[in-house]
């Protein structure tokens, strides 16, 4: 129909007549200036959102020390008097007894956790005075980290500090943890478990794994089909100790206080049921996934993962063989994205967090005990080296899944040993061999 749009909605009489269809119990106006009024609101409030001031970022906070476990807070340590020291030192021994011989001390944090930092000198002195506390305990530190604390335009850099005190070893004590190595055929578990205990990187062609073999067809076919044992040391500095610096097992146990002993497992599916027997026989920690990234997740890698989810061990994963795929950068890029696409499935549940430099292993190792959906990811090179120093980082502040009150309720249980081997030694007799529970 034809209308003339006057001032009957508040605006101005129209200078000609339009065709406009207006359908019954319509407000006033066209759909034109609806949209123009969308429009301007929408610009109204984006700008408005635009012009918005940040707000001030919030201090950065750690979870409250706790009372029990390895983990103590101190703000600062500078010049403490003769009885501080005394009380200090006490707080000291009780963290390793707690860490069952290791404790991490975060200096220039509060017991609330708020990360306040310190000045260059005042950090100087606590750490000197931290020195002193761990000769006094009979203990060496390692500092891990340092991380600046700028929060608030009105405050100056501040640093604080993540030290590792760990006990020097005596009578023979170290902490033991027990890793099992998992993973599929040919992914390169016994080659690196030859690197990162013989001290030596591999040719290429395997030389490195030739010391982990048990029977001569494994030499022969260079596949693992029985559960073989090795070691690698920390001594109190942090420092590796393997068969390059010493000749037997027995140096290695002496001159460490912290030890990881390797059960490198069979990868074939032929072998199967020996990897099922290794996993519930020996009792691991923990459990080292490996992952060729030129092959990706194949054969029993699923199986491998599965059984280590249902037995409940913490699993981490390492990508071996990043040498071969340096032409073809897309391969490790594939096999990352199919390794986080498995962890993150519902029967899988888990975080991936892949491991970049040191500060990424410290804190891979604190929040993989911690939490049991965190899934660290190494990427590595046996040939080349690549990457090897994070994966020796990572073993190195990994601490025990139990506390000591643990450790004392089951030494009031009776005596169990599980016999797992048996072998007959002529001019000896019969020998056992198994897993001493408690």
């Amino acid at each position: 129909m034809d209308v003339q749009v006057t001032d009957h909605c508040g605006s101005k009489p129209a200078l000609k007549t339009t065709n406009v269809n207006v359908a019954p119990g319509s407000q006033c106006g066209s759909a034109q200036g609806n949209n123009r009024t969308k429009k301007t609101r929408r610009g109204k409030r984006g700008k408005r959102k635009r012009g918005k001031k940040p707000k001030d970022e919030s201090p950065p906070y750690l979870p409250p020390e706790a009372e029990e476990g390895n983990i103590e807070y101190k703000l600062k340590l500078v010049n403490p008097t003769a009885y501080r020291f005394e009380h200090l030192a006490t707080q000291l021994k009780w963290r390793l007894q707690e860490g069952r011989g290791e404790a991490v001390y975060q200096i220039g944090v509060e017991d609330n956790g708020l990360l306040v930092g310190l000045s260059q000198a005042d950090m100087r002195a606590s750490l000197h005075t931290l020195k002193r506390m761990a000769e006094k305990v009979g203990a060496d530190i390692t500092l891990l980290r340092e991380r600046e604390v700028d929060y608030g335009s009105d405050r100056s850099c501040r640093k604080i500090a993540e030290v590792l005190v760990r006990k020097v070893p005596d009578d023979q004590q170290f902490l033991d943890l027990r890793v099992a190595v998992l993973g599929n055929v040919d992914s390169g578990k016994s080659t690196l478990l030859g690197v990162l205990t013989q001290g030596e990187l591999d040719n290429g062609r395997g030389r490195a794994r030739l010391n982990l073999f048990r029977h001569l067809h494994e030499i022969q076919s260079g596949r693992t089909s029985s559960i073989s044992f090795e070691i690698l040391g920390f001594n109190s500095k942090g420092e590796v100790v393997n068969y390059s610096d010493s000749r037997s097992a027995e140096e290695i146990c002496e001159s460490s206080s912290k030890m990881i002993t390797f059960m490198d497992l069979a990868g074939h599916h032929k072998y199967l049921k020996t990897t099922i027997f290794g996993l519930t026989s020996y009792c691991p920690d923990f459990a080292m996934l490996v992952v060729g990234a030129n092959t990706g997740i194949v054969g029993t890698t699923r199986e491998h993962l599965g059984l280590a989810m249902a037995l409940k061990v913490p699993i981490f994963v390492v990508v071996s063989k990043v040498d071969v795929c340096v032409c073809a950068r897309g391969a490790l890029d594939r096999t990352l994205r199919q390794l986080q696409r498995l962890l993150k499935q519902p029967g899988c549940a888990k975080v991936p967090l892949l491991v970049a430099n040191a500060d990424d292993a410290v804190s891979a190792a604190q929040h993989f005990t911690h939490s049991s959906s965190v899934t660290p990811i190494f990427t590595l090179s046996s040939v080349t080296g690549e990457n090897l120093d994070l994966l020796k980082v990572f073993l190195n502040v990994l601490p025990p899944l139990s506390n000591s009150k643990e450790q004392e309720e089951l030494m009031q249980q009776l005596t169990e040993f599980q016999v797992d081997e048996i072998y007959s030694v002529p001019d000896v007799g019969t020998v056992v061999g198994g897993t001493l529970y408690r």
